[in-house]
């Protein structure tokens, strides 16, 4: 009989607040110096109280809101206890058995994902280990995190393979960016995800979990699964006893190493945070908050698909991540609607080759949006050709010069006059004596020879829709 895979995940993702969860620090450190974005606050010194940062509470109420969760009416922090240089504290104050959201759902592929929680606290700080000489190395803590704002979004093992889990993170965060809640930049740690992994036989009961961390890619966390529910099927077929423990992912090795015992939540000694009061839900501020949520990556892709007539394809794409919805929204508002089509492909495909084979920030890259929908409306309108824009665009995103001007100067205006044409056409027919031959007797594909010498010897300008009219009606006569 075979394995059937089990998967739940619990997903660490920063609110995109400007300070802290309960001071006054700045949230963006990453990049800078160690231990600059600190206070009495978040390094716990003795007699410090915290304070509630409330644009932080409200956009973890958006957020459970975009997931379909229930709102509890009233919530309360915790203290969870546990020693490590990172939390200088001894504790790191988050929620347990009252958390302000439960019971939300996410849409995959093929099914719909439970969420069995969303609860908010505050990070940890960060350990540089093995600094100082071979012979004497030893770690440094930076605190620059501890404090910074988050929520741990935790599903229920509703997932049964590394590619459904793969693509519950590529959705959650989606609706997390488009929800205006987080970057969600995983370089910058402002998106975590631990895998829990077990396996059963089909339709058995659930086997012993598995915890799976520093995973730090989606593709890490795929990978993880698929190699753990591997190995966990390799040591229950050997007789032996899969054991509850937490595990790293080793990516160089591309193998789990067990880590620590897993522990259980009587392990941290969970109890009600004294110095916070309870976090009470008021209905006309949640109603305020609802309202100002903005839209949705599945309403956005349905938009699309009515509006502009995209595919069920080509609107995801369009809206996998909000940056990209936004640029392409921002080429067809110029370009205008009938161009939609045309305008999504360039995005596709020459836009979206040039940003990942340069890592660019969709933000700023060289080409705007209008650039773009000045090159797209050339090519669509006939003034230049499909090659000429490609070659209009590549100088345009290697100069940041006006698709206008390059046009101008490169001398690619196509070139769409009969009389000019019909020169050319005549030119190439006498050239290409078999081919003209081969049209008149039926061969369709041989024109293409044909078009391809009008391109030639007009330089690439003749418009090929006309010329290939031509030809036909040239020979047809």
């Amino acid at each position: 009989m075979s394995w059937e895979t089990v998967i739940g995940l619990e997903v660490h993702c920063q609110l995109g607040t400007r300070t802290k969860l309960f001071c006054g620090c700045p949230t963006g450190s990453f990049g800078q110096p160690a231990n600059r974005f600190i206070c009495p606050v978040c390094t716990g010194q003795p007699g410090v109280l915290p304070v509630l940062n409330r644009a932080a509470v409200e956009l973890a109420f958006q957020a459970a809101m975009a997931l379909e969760c229930r709102l509890a009416e009233r919530s309360v922090f915790a203290r969870k206890n546990y020693f490590y240089p990172d939390l200088p504290k001894g504790y790191q104050v988050s929620q347990y058995e009252l958390p302000f959201s439960r019971d939300g759902k996410l849409a995959i592929a093929d099914k719909t994902v439970r969420i069995h929680r969303i609860h908010m606290e505050e990070d940890a700080g960060k350990l540089l280990h093995a600094i100082g000489s071979e012979e004497l190395p030893y770690s440094l803590v930076d605190f620059n995190r501890a404090g910074v704002p988050l929520i741990e979004i935790v599903s229920e093992a509703d997932m049964r393979t590394a590619e459904e889990a793969f693509d519950y993170l590529t959705n959650l965060k989606a609706v997390l960016q488009f929800g205006g809640i987080s970057h969600c930049d995983m370089e910058k740690g402002e998106l975590r995800c631990d895998a829990n992994v077990s396996i059963r036989r089909p339709d058995a009961a659930f086997g012993t979990r598995v915890e799976i961390k520093n995973l730090n890619s989606f593709r890490a966390v795929r990978d993880a699964i698929v190699h753990e529910a591997a190995r966990q099927a390799g040591v229950l077929e050997g007789g032996g006893t899969v054991v509850q423990e937490t595990r790293l992912w080793d990516v160089a090795a591309n193998r789990t190493e067990p880590m620590r015992s897993k522990e259980e939540a009587h392990d941290y000694r969970y109890f009600p945070e004294p110095d916070l009061v309870p976090l009470v839900a008021e209905e006309a501020w949640v109603a305020r908050l609802r309202a100002g949520l903005p839209e949705l990556p599945a309403a956005r892709k349905a938009r699309f698909m009515a509006e502009f007539g995209l595919s069920d394809y080509d609107s995801g794409v369009m809206t996998a991540e909000r940056p990209l919805a936004d640029y392409f929204e921002r080429v067809v508002s110029v370009a205008g609607r009938p161009a939609a089509k045309a305008a999504a492909n360039w995005v596709q495909s020459d836009f979206m080759a040039r940003v990942k084979a340069e890592k660019a920030d969709l933000a700023a890259v060289p080409v705007t949006p209008e650039m773009l929908a000045e090159v797209v409306t050339m090519v669509v309108s006939g003034k230049i050709s499909g090659k000429a824009g490609k070659e209009v665009f590549a100088r345009a995103w290697e100069t940041g010069k006006k698709p206008a001007e390059l046009v101008a100067e490169l001398g690619l205006t196509q070139v769409s006059d009969e009389g000019e044409l019909r020169a050319w056409v005549d030119a190439a027919l006498d050239g290409n004596p078999k081919a003209a031959a081969d049209v008149r007797a039926g061969k369709e594909a041989a024109i293409g020879s044909l078009v391809g010498a009008v391109m030639k010897l007009s330089r690439g300008k003749a418009n090929p829709a006309l010329v290939n009219r031509l030809i036909k009606e040239k020979l047809a006569s």
